[in-house]
């Protein structure tokens, strides 16, 4: 039997944020596995991680709908759980990933990530990112993911766009964004109907192409950014060129035995 953790990631209250479930492992299982044990548990992500050291673990993130290459939260949630089950002491572990070698720091009680920035393309505004939307973007720009900027937070919050005509578009995920509205720097949400997952609610890896971007556009190195899902979520952004941190409050939800042999 193996415990599977669940963590609200991006948030200090239960039901907000992100959700990720996160396994600790011995060894990698077969990906076919990994996959199922994804799709079961019908999350965002589902996070498996191997202990080289105390201090480095090897980290892999599955989708329902296939492994992703860089997952924020979680990252958070995994390096919640060393701080608070593996290395109660310890201020900072390293992951493996296939985005490098990834960071977490305990910062009194935000969890700050070192994440790689994506570097945004400006792309024209189609008619198809339109009609998806339901709502015309001002800008579009491609990095992983697609980053269609609209004109008010109102927008990003109300919008219901259609997810079928989203999964044609270009980029793995789709994210939107806007100008704050005075608490926060930018508002936004993020769409990856291609992984099997309608809306992300608080997503890290959509914060490495949105920091970027409201950080040249505002000028200013720290951006305090807020995620308009349902469940909502905040962002504690560093942009510094080439790589951009984040960091947030993260709470454990349930702890819970998996009856597989791994």
């Amino acid at each position: 039997m193996l415990k599977s953790y669940v963590v609200d990631a991006f948030t200090d209250e239960v039901f907000k944020g992100n959700p990720a479930a996160v396994l600790f492992l011995d060894k990698f299982p077969a990906d076919e596995m990994m996959q199922k044990i994804a799709m079961e548990n019908k999350l965002s992500e589902t996070a498996f991680a191997v202990k080289e050291t105390p201090d480095k673990y090897q980290l892999r993130w599955f989708t329902p709908g296939g492994e992703i290459d860089l997952c924020g939260h979680a990252t958070l949630a995994t390096g919640f759980l060393v701080f608070k089950y593996g290395a109660p002491t310890q201020a900072t572990v390293t992951f493996a990933t296939q985005s490098g070698d990834l960071t977490v720091t305990k910062r009194g009680d935000l969890y700050e990530m070192d994440f790689p920035s994506y570097e945004l393309k400006s792309v024209p505004v189609t008619a198809a990112m339109t009609d998806a939307f339901g709502v015309a973007p001002t800008e579009a720009y491609l990095g992983r993911d697609l980053l269609c900027v609209f004109d008010s937070a109102q927008q990003v919050a109300k919008m219901t766009p259609d997810m079928d005509k989203l999964s044609h578009l270009d980029g793995l995920l789709q994210n939107v964004t806007a100008a704050g509205d005075g608490q926060y720097d930018c508002v936004s949400r993020s769409f990856a109907p291609k992984l099997a997952v309608p809306e992300d609610p608080v997503c890290g890896s959509g914060h490495c192409h949105i920091v970027p971007y409201w950080a040249k556009k505002l000028q200013k190195k720290q951006i305090l950014a807020y995620q308009a899902s349902a469940r909502s979520g905040v962002l504690h952004c560093t942009y510094e060129g080439a790589r951009t941190k984040l960091s947030g409050h993260a709470t454990q939800y349930s702890a819970s035995e998996v009856f597989l042999d791994l």
